[in-house]
Formats: C-alpha cells, sequence, structure tokens
C-alpha cells in the first residue's frame, strides 16, 4: 500500500519519539527528591531487626577472685568471704576451698569489699575497683593468728576473804594507837573459822598496847592498895601486874576463841552504823547478852557471859587468899562485865569509830 509521503513522515516521526515518552511518563509519577527529602531507612519490623530500645541497658559483667593463706603461707579452707558493695546491691558469700581459693563470676563492676573471717583468725579486709568485663585477681589475703583472749575468774574462798578481813580489823587503831581488832565494820562479814578465832585472840594478847595497858591497870591497883595480899614495892607490882594480865589472857582467850570456836559463834562486834539513835542504842545494848553465830543468826552470847564466869572462877587461882571472891562475887563480876561491855557496844556505835584510824570501805547493816 502506498501512503501518502506525508502521512509516513508523520508515522515515523510518532515511532522515533515513543521510547523517550515512557521514561518521562514515569518520571513523572514519582515526587522530585530534593536536598531537603532523604530516603527513609527500612522498616524494622519487615527486617526483623531489634531496636536500640529493645536491647538491655546493662554493663558487662565481671568476676572476682583469690587466695586465702595462714601466716605460714599455706592455704586456708573454710574461710567465709562476704563480697559487699557500696551501692545497694545485695551481697554475696562463698568459702574457700581446700587449695583457699574463692570466685565471684557475674559481679556487677564498681568499688568492692572482702571480708574474710573464720573461727580462730582475726577478720581480714581487702577492697578494690572492678571494671567492666575485667577478670580481677585480689593479691593473696593472709589471715593473721587470733589473739587468745582467757577469763580468769579468781573466786576466793570463805577462809580467804575472811582472812582479809581480819588484816583489815588488825589495822584498825583508836587514835592510831590502841588496838581495836574485834569490832567489824562490814556487817555481813564472813564468818571466823576456829584457827581465825585463835589468831585475833593472839595478836590482841600480843599487842604492846595490850602489855601497856596492863601496867596501867596495876598499877592504879598498887596505889590503891588494892589486892592488898601482894603487898607494896616492886614485887607487889610484879604480882599485880601478872594477875591483871593473866585476867586479860583468859578473858580474850575463853571468851574469844576457845567458846567461840566451841559453840559456833563469832566474837565480834558488828557496827551498824545505821538507822535512828534510838534502834542503833538497842542494839549495842543488846549486843552485849547476844551475838552472831557462825551460821550467820543472832543468838545469846554464851561464849561471852561463859567466858567472863570462867575467868572470874580462874582468878581465884592466883589472887591472895584474902582477896579471892566467893562463887557469889563472880557472879556479879560476870553482871558487871555485861554491863561494861554494853557500854564499850555504846562507845564502838557512836564514838569510837571516828577516833579510829585505818577503818575500811564497809557496808552498813540495813535500819
Amino acid at each position: 500500500m502506498n501512503m501518502p509521503r506525508n502521512t509516513a513522515w508523520v508515522l515515523w516521526l510518532s515511532l522515533g519519539l515513543l521510547p523517550c515518552s515512557f521514561p518521562a511518563a514515569a518520571q513523572s509519577q514519582q515526587p522530585p527528591i530534593g536536598p531537603e527529602m532523604k530516603s527513609a531507612p527500612p522498616d524494622p519490623r519487615e527486617t526483623g531487626a531489634s531496636t536500640p530500645e529493645q536491647l538491655p541497658n546493662q554493663q558487662l559483667s565481671a568476676s572476682l577472685s583469690g587466695t586465702i593463706v595462714d601466716p605460714t603461707g599455706a592455704a586456708v579452707a573454710g574461710a567465709r568471704v562476704l563480697l559487699s558493695r557500696g551501692d545497694q546491691s545485695p551481697s554475696q558469700e562463698v568459702l574457700s576451698g581446700d587449695d583457699g581459693q574463692f570466685s565471684f563470676p557475674n559481679v556487677v563492676p564498681g568499688p568492692f569489699q572482702l571480708t574474710i573471717t573464720l573461727q580462730g583468725f582475726t577478720t581480714q579486709t581487702s577492697s578494690g575497683i572492678l571494671r567492666a568485663g575485667e577478670s580481677y585477681t585480689v593479691p593473696q589475703i593472709p589471715m593473721a593468728l587470733a589473739t587468745a583472749v582467757t577469763e580468769v575468774r579468781v573466786v576466793l574462798s570463805r577462809t580467804e576473804v575472811a582472812e582479809d578481813q581480819i588484816k583489815a580489823q588488825e589495822k584498825q587503831r583508836v587514835l592510831g594507837v590502841v588496838p581495836n581488832f574485834y569490832v567489824s565494820y562490814e556487817h555481813n562479814a564472813v564468818p571466823l573459822t576456829s584457827k581465825q578465832k585463835f589468831e585475833l585472840a593472839w595478836k590482841t594478847s600480843v599487842d604492846p598496847v595490850s602489855f601497856g595497858l596492863t601496867g596501867a591497870i596495876a598499877g592504879i591497883q598498887q596505889a590503891q592498895n588494892d589486892f592488898s595480899g601482894y603487898g607494896q614495892g616492886a614485887q607487889g607490882y610484879a604480882q599485880r601486874y601478872g594477875a591483871s594480865y593473866a585476867n586479860f589472857i583468859a578473858g580474850t582467850y575463853i571468851g574469844g576463841a576457845i567458846l567461840p570456836s566451841l559453840l559456833k559463834q563469832d566474837p565480834r562486834y558488828f557496827y551498824k552504823g545505821s538507822g535512828s539513835k534510838r534502834s542503833r542504842v538497842l542494839y549495842a545494848i543488846a549486843n552485849s547478852v547476844i551475838c552472831k553465830g557462825d551460821n550467820g543468826h543472832w543468838q545469846a552470847n554464851y561464849s561471852s557471859i561463859l567466858g567472863s564466869l570462867a575467868a572470874g572462877g580462874i582468878s581465884n587461882l592466883y589472887y591472895p587468899p584474902e582477896n579471892r571472891d566467893g562463887a557469889e562475887i563472880t557472879f556479879e563480876n560476870a553482871l558487871i562485865g555485861i554491863g561494861e561491855s554494853a557500854a564499850v557496844n555504846l562507845l564502838q556505835e557512836f564514838v569510837i569509830r571516828r577516833l579510829t584510824r585505818n577503818v575500811p570501805t564497809y557496808q552498813p547493816a540495813t535500819p
């Protein structure tokens, strides 16, 4: 078929321009990309990748280990190792193995302190700083032996306590001179043994002041010509001195040692020192006829009463025949002795203590 020349030219032009028109059309369907627009990242949900927000926010853990030895360098097994940190993290604890080693895996990085304890050793500590991912080895930890502390309680026996109390009493002197041994300023003093009762009597009988007072009494008796059967002069004075000292010895040993040992009674006067004046007066007077037993109970003072009667009866053996007292006078003298004892007790309660030196600290009687 013959086309017109103009028609053929138009068809050729259309076919030549057709390939160029299709890309232009495709490009016209996409928005232009300018400098202010960038390509969007791929959707993670489509790729399956995790976003940064989904990853745990934690540091890499570290580990800690070390070795515990004794002072000789030998491994210490069974030591308690406590790991603690300055933050609020919980503490961890392990025991050292047979080789003395210990370890803590998965430890949060940061400052730490180790406390090592074991019976028989002193507590040891070690501290440092762990970095993320670090395997830290603590320098060898030597354990020092604990110092042995032994508590020794020395408990004195009753005899030893009583002996100490006697020693204190033997320092008691009125005006620092006259012995005041038979007074206890400790109301609850420990009872004396028989040996201690004789010891107290002996100390009293051989005290230099006792010899001096006996000499003064003998001098007064001679001046008043008491016991005239002894006569005067040096011989008379010596006999009076001997008789007076014999009376003193008999009364001290019989009433203060022999009978108290046999009857289980305490020969001492126990200072009251408290309560009303009336109660102290009655207490002092009553103690002329009552005393404490070795069992701590109050009872009739048989030792003192019988001691006075015995001493009076013995005195008849060495007094001149014309001056010897009969039984009636002996009992009268015993009653006089009780009255004298009451008077001395009153002085002890209200006067003598103030004049006595070296009085120990005492526990007064309960009112």
